[in-house]
């Protein structure tokens, strides 16, 4: 649509009084704050589009609660620059009024997962539908060359998506490791991944991209599309060769001073030398092997898969396994129930994805040692629980930055 034809969002006129001489500080101060107010209005009015269009400019005020002069001036603000455009159909008889949606096309999100063994990644528009979707086995590789692998893994979302670089508004990227500072990572699980700093990740990766903690970011994916979905205080416990927790308080993602929040493993990391059931399910199964007692037809390595599945068919060793790593999550559900007394544990990683097998005995472990026990989910998400919290993240993110930065469209 040309300029010309495009509708003109009118607004009341208030002329300034004559004859008021002001300081010129105040002036600008005034000015800039002016300018913050509109971008939140703009912010506030495209967040209103995303989630309820097609949506008349009464409509908009009335659930907003602004007036329609400020809502017709961030929409016309918002129109101008793509961001918006009148909807092709209302949802009933609008008798004159316009209809707005988003144009979730304007622009787009990378996401990543940094894994031991799998390298993922998504791309979603605007308005978060997943356009592309792509798994890179990366087992046994160095953190480098993962990260270089994910160049490429770039560049395959974008032609999956028919989407441009320059498309792009935002990436997140998520890791095993605390990120120090915001700017160089520690405590991670992959290979060379310790000491590498956010700026040698993005060249690498030949990418702006932020980098967070993967299991915060499986966290922020179970608020946005999971079962932590409207569940203002919940922890998500990741369970699998290593155990972490995200923590999700008053409806946000904590971190902690160091961004340290969550490192389940330092939850009595000096026992771990007494305990061969705190150090894993091959190691568990060995102890109570050597133990006695226990008739098994499992046979080593007993890697979780093998383990869950011979408990499912009543395999002693196998049960007994079960009931030390159940003995284990309860440890650790405890510990972050009498602290921060979320509403509910989500628990994920492949160890965690055994519901049928953990819940129950799950449950009746915490009934009988906790005053209020959390409810107790296992993730919808799965392994993609990481990358679509990166997708959210990402995206809450670039609704800022079109937001800020938003420039008319040039007419064709």
């Amino acid at each position: 649509m040309s300029a010309s034809r495009r509708p003109r969002i009118t607004t009341s006129a208030f002329p300034e009084p004559p004859g008021v001489v002001v300081d010129n500080s105040l002036v600008a101060s005034h000015a800039a704050n002016a300018k913050l107010l509109q971008r939140m209005n703009e912010r506030a009015v495209l967040e209103g589009i995303r989630l309820g269009h097609p949506i008349s400019r009464a409509e908009i005020a009335r659930r907003l609660g602004l007036s329609k002069p400020t809502v017709s001036t961030a929409l016309q603000a918002l129109y101008d620059a793509g961001l918006v455009r009148e909807a092709s159909e209302a949802i009933y008889p609008h008798f004159g009024a316009t209809f707005y949606e988003p144009a979730f096309e304007a622009a787009h999100v990378l996401a990543f997962d940094v894994g031991t063994r799998f390298l993922r990644g998504a791309l979603c528009d605007l308005g978060g539908e997943v356009r592309a979707r792509v798994d890179i086995d990366v087992s046994g590789r160095q953190a480098d060359e993962i990260l270089r692998r994910a160049r490429d893994l770039r560049d395959q979302l974008l032609q999956t998506a028919g989407v441009s670089l320059g498309e792009i508004d935002g990436a997140v990227l998520g890791v095993p490791g605390v990120i120090e500072g915001g700017e160089r990572l520690a405590l991670g699980n992959v290979p060379g991944l310790d000491g590498i700093t956010v700026g040698e990740i993005r060249e690498l990766i030949g990418l702006e991209v932020a980098v967070e903690n993967d299991i915060n970011l499986a966290a922020t994916g179970e608020r946005w599309r999971g079962v932590g979905q409207g569940v203002d205080d919940f922890a998500y416990l990741s369970v699998g060769s290593g155990i972490g927790a995200g923590l999700i308080l008053d409806g946000k993602l904590r971190r902690g001073r160091n961004g340290a929040a969550g490192e389940m493993e330092y939850v009595g990391a000096g026992t771990l030398a007494d305990d061969p059931c705190a150090r894993g399910i091959a190691s568990c199964a060995v102890a109570l092997l050597a133990d006695g007692g226990h008739r098994t037809t499992m046979e080593p390595p007993y890697d979780p898969p093998t383990v869950f599945a011979a408990a499912r068919h009543g395999d002693e060793l196998a049960i007994a396994v079960v009931n030390e790593e159940v003995r284990r999550i309860a440890r650790y559900i405890e510990a972050i129930a009498a602290i921060v007394d979320v509403q509910m544990v989500v628990l994920g990683g492949g160890i965690g994805a055994n519901e049928d097998v953990l819940l129950a005995p799950l449950r009746t472990a915490l009934a009988s040692r906790l005053p209020y026990p959390p409810a107790l989910e296992v993730s919808r998400l799965g392994d993609a629980a990481v990358v679509t919290g990166a997708l959210a993240l990402g995206l809450d993110s670039a609704l800022e930055r079109v937001v800020a930065r938003r420039r008319p469209v040039t007419a064709a």
